[in-house]
């Protein structure tokens, strides 16, 4: 079992190398950590976009080109385009956004003729945490893509966290449905949600994990707090998987650890036809190593 964000490093390179498919990749940001990634020996890359420019870029970091295939579309849109299409024909196993605009990027792959996207499919972010004070890593949804998820795509988030908790060698994750209370009170729509996706676990239609919740944050995640409580749970007190009601609550616990505990990450996008990794120039060296390394090894799965 993986319980620490360096420790998936050492499991790629142990795998058959994924190959990883920047799109619109012409700045140092995207080329450095695709350059880092390649360097550690998990991933091969394609980088999509000027080729002028990746070589220009590339000779002013002391970086060898020669390390990537480069496919030359020097226009923003069409680069994200080809690099989706490049995923379609079997030539990548995972995306990467580039200077591409967020926007640009996501259109491309939710395109229903040319796109990425499986019929009906939730598309959601993931987020595996390791928080210097809590003793394993935590892997959370939705922080950043859906605002305010309702029941059926809170199934598939669960659905998401268990998928890549299970890539992470835990075999039965434990899941806490996050709320304000561990109550179940009817007027709280995340309690209700929580309630039914518990339901829904005890009766097999959520499967390969414990599933529990309403619970607050405290009672998630620490086992004094459950004791004074007393409260009878799996979950409870040593959750793996944390999915939140909306995207306030996520983002603020997201912000709150990186920010004030330190804790370093890596995130990708799911429900695409493969992982999708959105890097922005905030992010540290690690966490987009790391964003790398985690949509490898769920491409692996």
């Amino acid at each position: 079992m993986i319980t620490r964000l360096e420790q998936i490093i050492d499991v790629l390179k142990s795998n058959e190398k994924k190959r990883l498919v920047a799109a619109y990749a012409n700045d140092a940001h995207t080329i450095e950590a695709v350059n880092n990634a390649v360097e550690k020996g998990i991933v091969d890359a394609t980088l999509v976009g000027d080729e002028e420019t990746i070589k220009k870029t590339c000779a002013e970091h002391n970086i060898d080109v020669t390390k990537f295939t480069v496919v030359h579309e020097p226009v923003e849109i069409k680069a994200a385009q080809k690099a989706v299409e490049l995923i379609r024909n079997g030539e990548g196993d995972m995306i990467m956004k580039g200077l591409v605009s967020t926007d640009k990027y996501m259109k491309a792959i939710l395109n229903k003729e040319t796109g990425l996207m499986p019929p009906k499919a939730v598309l959601s972010h993931v987020t595996v945490m390791e928080n210097p004070n809590y003793h394993k890593l935590l892997v959370c949804s939705d922080v950043a893509v859906i605002p305010q998820p309702d029941l059926n795509q809170k199934v598939a988030l669960t659905n998401y966290v268990i998928n890549v908790a299970r890539a992470l060698g835990i075999d039965t994750p434990k899941v806490a449905l996050v709320a304000a209370s561990e109550q179940v009170l009817p007027k709280m729509e995340a309690c209700v949600d929580a309630t039914i996706i518990s339901k829904m676990a005890d009766r097999g239609q959520i499967k390969n994990a414990y599933v529990d919740g309403p619970l607050a944050i405290d009672v998630a995640i620490d086992k004094e707090s459950v004791e004074i409580k007393k409260l009878e749970s799996k979950v409870a007190g040593d959750a793996d998987c944390l999915v939140f009601p909306n995207i306030e609550s996520g983002n603020v616990f997201y912000k709150t650890n990186t920010k004030l505990a330190k804790a370093e990450l890596g995130a990708f996008v799911v429900g695409a036809k493969c992982p999708a990794i959105l890097s922005s120039r905030g992010d540290s060296v690690l966490t987009k190593l790391y964003s790398i390394a985690l949509a490898a090894l769920v491409a692996s799965k």
